[in-house]
């Protein structure tokens, strides 16, 4: 049975298709057939990042009903799969989200997971997206604004009967914590299941369109994308991040002292 999981945040700059390509590229590296699907329409990343910016089959032509989405389903030398969309302005304008579900949802059988990469923002485009999935992963920052737009994207979600999964914290680090933990969770009423570090290998991993789990897999983001997969599939997964690295960031052993990290 393939599973419908969406990455969200409700605000643009959060780390939410970083955090896609992470833990689609950490649930392979657990054994998952996994499928990334780029619904950003109006600003897609997923194919940039991956190196991948222009293919011959894409979601637009998907939606535009050119093509099954079967045909749009590349695979990356990591063995996790993508579905990219266009850069083109022209197929953005001959494009409408409105058929996102039913698109997407032509995808089942054909992977474990299928994770939905939403547009930034609660549009049109964000909510076709939602209406595809069964389950969220709510993307956010440790920032006011981030946290409030991600709290009217649970409320959303909620109205949608989706189950919310938990909150992924991202780009975290001991200066930009405005917000604990707890507070984050009293804010949105829900658990925050996973803190990525900010990590300069993330970036390294983007200028080399790769994922930070193949690029940099022993880095503190991957080994905690590695986490976040793990505990959605429900296995065991250890890895010391003392013995990596020789200095630790101070964010990182606070993290464990809170027993976020083990």
């Amino acid at each position: 049975m393939t599973r419908f999981i969406a990455l969200i945040s409700g605000k643009g700059g959060t780390g939410k298709t970083t955090s896609s390509i992470a833990l689609g590229c950490a649930m392979n590296y657990f054994g998952k057939d996994v499928t990334i699907v780029d619904a950003n329409i109006t600003t897609p990343n997923v194919g940039i990042h991956l190196g991948a910016p222009i293919v011959p089959i894409h979601l637009h032509h998907v939606l535009q009903g050119k093509n099954h989405i079967s045909e749009a389903v590349y695979m990356h030398p990591s063995g996790t799969k993508i579905v990219p969309a266009s850069i083109s302005i022209e197929d953005l304008k001959k494009t409408k989200p409105d058929n996102l579900k039913n698109v997407i949802k032509g995808l089942k059988g054909m992977s474990d997971i299928v994770l939905v990469d939403c547009a930034a923002g609660l549009g049109k485009e964000a909510l076709c997206a939602l209406e595809s999935v069964d389950e969220i992963l709510i993307v956010t920052n440790p920032e006011m604004p981030a946290v409030a737009d991600a709290l009217k994207t649970i409320k959303i979600a909620e109205e949608l009967n989706k189950k919310i999964l938990g909150v992924v914290l991202t780009q975290t680090n001991d200066r930009n914590l405005e917000l604990s933990i707890k507070n984050v969770e009293a804010l949105l009423e829900k658990p925050v299941i996973s803190v990525i570090p900010k990590d300069k290998s993330v970036k390294e991993a983007l200028i080399r369109k790769e994922s930070v789990i193949h690029t940099h897999p022993k880095s503190n983001a991957a080994i905690s994308y590695k986490k976040l997969a793990a505990l959605l599939l429900n296995r065991d997964y250890k890895e010391n991040i003392e013995k990596i690295e020789e200095k630790e960031h101070v964010f990182t052993r606070f993290l464990r002292l809170i027993g976020i990290h083990h």
